[in-house]
């Protein structure tokens, strides 16, 4: 037993020796890369579907223990073919996380490299968007209006807007206003809002796979998470039945907006921030400046 737990040290010892920087650094994404599967994973389908692939994989191991044949042969067939098979199973849920990964830090940071910042011009298009959309909300709430207004951000929206009609109009309330108009034919369907402008009206969105939802909410609102889930829009929904305003973004849905809360949480989802201004004087002038006032003071 002493000889066995020597040897193991001995033998950790020799694989500490060959440890490189260059280990550690291979230790750490892959680990950063589990860690980031996993948070993709949870809450969604795709959990399920990793158990049931450990429950095959044991009885695939139990089989071979136990020397099955017809299991085992069984086993061993499918597990030929289990790539395609995961790409096939696994197909939303991969292209949910490349998504992901376009969104994150790194994916900002290659956009900003590719394009250019957001204009003064298309600041003041978006921001005229912005209150013409919440004018319009605060118009539905007290007329219990039912509205779907999506803002495209990164994520282009082409597949979800092909299934609509084309506007690429400039916003207004009275165009918003006709638009959800009840008997008007685009009024079930959701808005899409494009670099400040009204591009298409009539959409029909994905509706969300989270089946934990308050049953209070209706198609509209399911349609808002289903959008946010898989992009990184930002939904505003206006409740027929209560006239509620509420915004989904990143699979989650807040209610309760007033006309204040709800412009100004757009301002700071749509309107990139601009960077900070320092007003300080840098060290050595201030010194010069100082020097100068006492000589004047002499």
């Amino acid at each position: 037993m002493w000889e066995t737990v020597v040897s193991m040290y001995y033998s950790f010892i020799a694989l500490m020796m060959t440890f490189k920087a260059t280990d550690v650094l291979d230790i750490v994404i892959v680990s950063f890369i589990i860690y980031n599967l996993i948070k993709i994973m949870r809450e969604t389908r795709a959990e399920q579907l990793v158990k049931g692939i450990g429950i095959i994989l044991i009885a695939f191991a139990v089989s071979s223990i136990f020397n099955l044949k017809m299991l085992n042969t069984l086993f061993t067939s499918f597990f030929q073919f289990s790539v395609l098979a995961v790409l096939i199973v696994f197909q939303p849920e991969l292209r949910s996380a490349l998504e992901h990964i376009g969104r994150s830090k790194i994916g900002k940071y290659w956009n900003g490299l590719t394009a250019a910042t957001m204009e003064e011009e298309k600041t003041r298009q978006v921001r005229r968007c912005i209150n013409s959309v919440v004018e319009v909300a605060n118009n539905f709430q007290k007329s219990k209006t039912g509205a779907l207004i999506v803002f495209e951000r990164r994520t282009k929206l082409g597949e979800i807007i092909d299934t609509g009609t084309i506007i690429d109009a400039e916003p207004s309330v009275p165009m918003i206003g006709n638009v959800f108009f009840n008997k008007a034919p685009l009024h079930d369907g959701a808005m899409i809002i494009r670099d400040g402008k009204v591009h298409a009206a009539g959409c029909i969105l994905p509706l969300t796979k989270n089946n934990s939802i308050s049953s209070d909410l209706g198609t509209r609102h399911r349609a808002a998470l289903g959008i946010s889930e898989n992009s990184d829009a930002i939904v505003v929904v206006v409740s027929e039945e209560t006239g509620t305003i509420s915004i989904a973004k990143n699979g989650i849905i807040s209610r309760n907006y007033t006309r204040e809360t709800l412009s100004m949480t757009l301002e700071e989802e749509l309107i990139p921030k601009e960077p900070e201004k320092t007003d300080r004087i840098p060290i050595i002038p201030g010194i010069i400046k100082g020097k100068k006032n006492e000589r004047q003071k002499k």
